[in-house]
């Protein structure tokens, strides 16, 4: 095990990868070249156990629907807003530990594992292992450490919770995208967010699959895993 693994987090190359779908929305094209840096990605979402110790240090705003003694600690938490996120990174950030939202590139290429052109981070096919074969919704999101990691050790990617990306998000991005390291517009009124949720019909999204909501927004679908250098 590597330390960053032993820490909860797993080193994902630099590296080219053709970034977005031409089977999808609009503005998952053009499909372009994309050079991601090397950087770390956690292993799981951030967990309700992982957040209710922030709230608890912070006395930071709950999440919609929170509740004090929450059931199931290893899901992920949900209900909260991108400018949540940020707090907790900040947080956790001040502790020692410099975390931050991943970029829509580095979370796609993170979820593709190295593969090109796959549908999903396991594959073309929705793996055996999600719950109901993918259909959906479902009472709520399941344990961060259900299924199978994907190629690069990440568990869930793409599936169960939407997870915040700290881009601004512009369907026209894609087109004057540069070629390096890529964070999405300067400027907007929504943030990206990438992955499947457990309220939808389909609880597991293509890798290249975008959405995006107003920052303030907690919807109880969106969660966040987190990154560093």
């Amino acid at each position: 095990m590597t330390d960053d693994a032993a820490d909860g987090f797993v080193p994902i190359p630099a590296g080219w990868f053709l970034m977005g779908s031409d089977e999808g929305q609009a503005d998952e094209r053009p499909v372009h070249r994309v050079w991601v840096d090397a950087f770390a990605l956690a292993i799981h979402p951030v967990t309700r156990a992982q957040y209710r110790t922030f709230l608890q240090e912070t006395q930071h705003d709950p999440p919609r629907e929170w509740s004090p003694e929450p059931v199931s600690l290893d899901v992920p938490v949900v209900g909260v807003s991108w400018f949540d996120c940020q707090a907790y990174c900040a947080w956790r950030t001040a502790a020692g530990l410099p975390v931050r939202l991943p970029t829509e590139a580095e979370w796609e290429r993170a979820a593709r594992g190295g593969v090109e052109g796959a549908r999903y981070p396991w594959g073309d096919d929705i793996p055996d292992w999600i719950p109901r074969e993918g259909r959906g919704p479902l009472d709520g999101p399941w344990p961060v450490t259900l299924g199978e990691p994907n190629a690069y050790g990440l568990f869930g990617i793409a599936a169960n919770v939407h997870e915040w990306c700290a881009d601004w998000y512009a369907g026209d991005f894609y087109a004057a995208s540069p070629e390096r390291n890529p964070a999405g517009p300067d400027a907007g009124v929504r943030r990206a967010s990438r992955g499947g949720s457990w309220r939808h019909a389909v609880t597991i999204s293509r890798c290249a699959a975008r959405s995006r909501i107003d920052p303030s927004f907690r919807y109880t679908d969106y969660g966040f895993r987190v990154a560093r250098a």
